[in-house]
């Protein structure tokens, strides 16, 4: 199960906010948002945002509680947004352009295979299972020391 979140206009060049999808794309929501919340760019705030607003569209369409850990976000595209002129005047009358970039972003968050709750029990499963043997033996071994 899938669930998606676009940011659109977002006042940020696509090469900076590109350099923060980089961070962020294949980890799971809980990492990705600790990530983005360190991190000295700009555009990680929308980007956080997005993610955000995408973790919350998972829960709303599966129906019920879905922690963070549980999400992997699955892609990050960041696309060129609409691109505004703006005039730098120069020397001897002429005018230079400068362009203020703009880029829509969108984040793609999916279930992860294996919920990382589910991985916790998993580890106490096995490390019980382990110890279990060795008790066996030690009573075994008991047991020849009373005959």
């Amino acid at each position: 199960m899938e669930a998606e979140a676009r940011a659109r206009h977002i006042g940020y060049p696509p090469r900076k906010v590109r350099q923060v999808a980089d961070l962020i794309r294949g980890k799971n929501v809980e990492e990705a948002l600790e990530i983005l919340k360190f991190t000295e760019r700009a555009a990680a705030v929308p980007m956080g945002k997005t993610v955000k607003s995408a973790m919350h569209n998972m829960v709303n369409k599966k129906g019920g509680t879905v922690e963070a850990a549980d999400m992997v976000i699955k892609s990050v595209l960041v696309d060129d947004g609409r691109t505004l002129y703006r005039i730098r005047p120069r020397a001897q009358g002429r005018a230079y352009r400068i362009r203020k970039r703009s880029s829509h972003i969108k984040v793609v968050v999916a279930l992860a295979e294996r919920p990382k709750a589910k991985e916790k029990l998993h580890a106490k499963e096995k490390t019980q299972a382990k110890e279990k043997p060795k008790e066996k033996e030690a009573a075994k071994a008991k047991g020849k020391e009373k005959e």
